[in-house]
C-alpha cells in the first residue's frame, strides 16, 4: 500500500496540464494552435508557418540555458523565423491568451478535485506552488487555471515564461523554483503526470507523486518505484478526501 506522509512537507508543487487540469495533450495543442492561427490570420500570417515558428520558439525555451528568461528566448527565435516585424504581435498574443484562448477549454476536462486539493493543503498550512512548464505567458496560465476554478493568486509561486529561464525536464527548472521560494527539496513534493518532465524533480532532490489520470510516458519508463495513482488517490493519501 502506497503512503504519502506530508507531515514533514511545507510545500506542494503542482503541474497544471494533465494534472490539475485533465487533458489529452495532442487534442489540446491542436485546438490551441487552430485558435492562435485564426487570431493571426487577419494580420497576414498563414497557419502553417505561424505554428512552425511557435514550435521553434517552444523548442528554444525547452533548451534554454538560464542566460535569459524563456519569454526572451521565445521571441528571439520566433522573430528569426517570421521576421522582426512579428515582434509587433506581442500585444495580440496577450490579448489572445486573455480572450480567444478560453475556447480551448473544450479540449480539456473538469476536475473539481483540483480546487479541493489546493484549498485543503493551504488550510493545513502548506504552501502550494504551480510548477507548470513555463512555456506560456502569465495571462495564458491564468486563463487555464480559471477553467478549474483557480487563480494565480491562490499559489505562493507560479512559473511562467516571463519569470523562468529553464523548462522541464531540465532539473535546473526545479532548482530555480526552490531558490525562488526559499525551500529545501526534501520539504517539497512534486505532483505531476508526465514521467519524463515531472520525475526530473527527483534529480533536484524533490520526491514525486505521479498522477495517472492523464499519464504521459511515451518512453515507457519503469514507474514501479514511483508513488502514483489517480488525482482522487492523491487526495486520499494526503488525507484530504
Amino acid at each position: 500500500m502506497q503512503t504519502l506522509d506530508l507531515n514533514k512537507k511545507t510545500t506542494i508543487l503542482f503541474d497544471l496540464d494533465g494534472t490539475l487540469l485533465p487533458m489529452e495533450l495532442e487534442k489540446f495543442t491542436n485546438t490551441y494552435f487552430a485558435l492562435l492561427a485564426k487570431k493571426a490570420a487577419p494580420l497576414g500570417y498563414e497557419a502553417k508557418p505561424l505554428v512552425e515558428a511557435v514550435w521553434q520558439g517552444t523548442k528554444a525555451m525547452v533548451k534554454n540555458d538560464g542566460s535569459k528568461p524563456n519569454c526572451d528566448r521565445f521571441w528571439e527565435v520566433f522573430s528569426k523565423v517570421l521576421g522582426e516585424q512579428v515582434l509587433a504581435l506581442k500585444p495580440y498574443f496577450d490579448d489572445f491568451y486573455a480572450k480567444e484562448f478560453h475556447l480551448a477549454k473544450s479540449a480539456t476536462k473538469e476536475n473539481p478535485l483540483a480546487k479541493k486539493a489546493v484549498d485543503g493543503l493551504k488550510a493545513r498550512g502548506l504552501e502550494v506552488v504551480l510548477a507548470t512548464n513555463p512555456l506560456f505567458p502569465k495571462v495564458g496560465v491564468a486563463t487555464r487555471l480559471s477553467w478549474i476554478d483557480l487563480a494565480i493568486e491562490e499559489f505562493s509561486y507560479v512559473s511562467t515564461y516571463e519569470n523562468s529561464s529553464f523548462c522541464k525536464p531540465n532539473p535546473l527548472y526545479f532548482q530555480e523554483i526552490l531558490e525562488r521560494i526559499g525551500k529545501r527539496p526534501e520539504e517539497c513534493l512534486m505532483v505531476g503526470n508526465d514521467a519524463a518532465e515531472d520525475l526530473a524533480a527527483e534529480k533536484a532532490g524533490i520526491p514525486v507523486y505521479l498522477v495517472t489520470d492523464c499519464l504521459v510516458n511515451p518512453a515507457k519508463m519503469d514507474l514501479s518505484q514511483t508513488v502514483s495513482g489517480t488525482f482522487a488517490d492523491f487526495l486520499d493519501l494526503a488525507g484530504l478526501s
